[in-house]
């Protein structure tokens, strides 16, 4: 069991276990350098302004394919009564609250099964204080930090509704938060190197030569030494398949999905175009409908497809 700073106990039943590393992910190179509790409670305290020394105090909680678009999340931790939740963007996306909302009321339906919580006592349960933290490197942000709320996307805008879930974009591209880089060299080290290859790329050198004159020039200045110098390959793999790709994966989403957007007929039942992403959107119309209590019989119906297909993706 982990205490925490007010003295209160969360258990690690199954919930724990059942949150840990799937392998066969490919890290983001941020989470593979802040893997370490070392690094994570460094950077905790560097935004807290605490003084943490421990880092079994720290209790990582990440979780595996449960946010927007089946991306894992990067790191997720338990110190002093506070459900962090800390990720890099190099992609702008508006829609950040909304992935945060999913994370934590999965976190939290978590924890409370792990500790029999009755939520339907007249004792008021205690769950930890969220905060949701995005470390941003892409173009386009040019102050040192926003927040982005969840009421932004509602029909009647900010302050409406009855949710709010806040996220702080906090800059780390060269130049900006130099406060905060100060107080973690580990933060000012990745965003030294991802902000050489970026100026190696537009120096007009292609992607590998800027990755592999960044790594050169960032040993000779002593700049994450511990992992370039030992891990050089795998740091190269990791760029090549997510830090980069990342936008070249959201751009060909949106693309297609407007490519089938423009097929869609009028028919809410209907759907054409690509064979390709049909499901997906059959899938998001049917959990639509069953939400507002439809049975899998009247969805069919609605929207003339087979039963069988309807209770497969139901």
């Amino acid at each position: 069991m982990a205490k925490n700073k007010t003295g209160q106990w969360f258990k690690r039943g199954v919930w724990w276990k059942r949150i840990r590393l799937n392998r066969k992910h490919k890290d983001r190179l941020f989470r593979y350098l802040f893997r370490d509790k070392k690094y994570l409670l460094e950077l905790y305290n560097a935004l807290h302004d605490s003084s943490y020394t421990d880092p079994e105090e720290l209790e990582v909680v990440t979780m595996e394919d449960v946010i927007f678009m089946k991306m894992k999340n990067d790191l997720s931790f338990i110190i002093d009564s506070r459900l962090s939740l800390y990720e890099h963007q190099s992609t702008w996306n508006p829609n950040m609250p909304i992935r945060g909302l999913f994370y934590f009321s999965q976190q939290y339906k978590g924890l409370l099964g792990a500790e029999d919580a009755n939520v339907y006592g007249k004792g008021q349960v205690k769950i930890p204080t969220p905060e949701y933290v995005i470390f941003y490197n892409g173009s386009g942000m040019a102050q040192d930090e926003e927040t982005l709320y969840l009421s932004d996307s509602f029909c009647g805008g900010r302050g409406s509704g009855c949710l709010e879930c806040t996220c702080r974009v906090l800059n780390i591209r060269r130049g900006h938060n130099r406060a905060l880089m100060e107080k973690c060299r580990r933060l000012w080290e990745y965003s030294e190197f991802v902000s050489e290859i970026e100026a190696n790329m537009q120096a007009g050198l292609v992607r590998e030569e800027a990755i592999q004159s960044a790594i050169d020039h960032c040993i000779e200045q002593d700049i994450l030494t511990d992992i370039l110098k030992k891990e050089k390959s795998e740091v190269l793999h990791m760029i090549f398949l997510t830090e980069y790709d990342e936008k070249k994966h959201l751009r060909h989403t949106f693309d297609e999905g407007r490519e089938e957007g423009i097929q869609l007929g009028k028919s809410e039942g209907i759907l054409l175009g690509r064979k390709e992403g049909r499901e997906e959107k059959l899938s998001e119309m049917i959990h639509k409908k069953a939400a507002r209590g439809k049975s899998p019989e009247q969805i069919a119906e609605e929207l003339e497809e087979d039963v069988e297909t309807v209770r497969r993706l139901f």
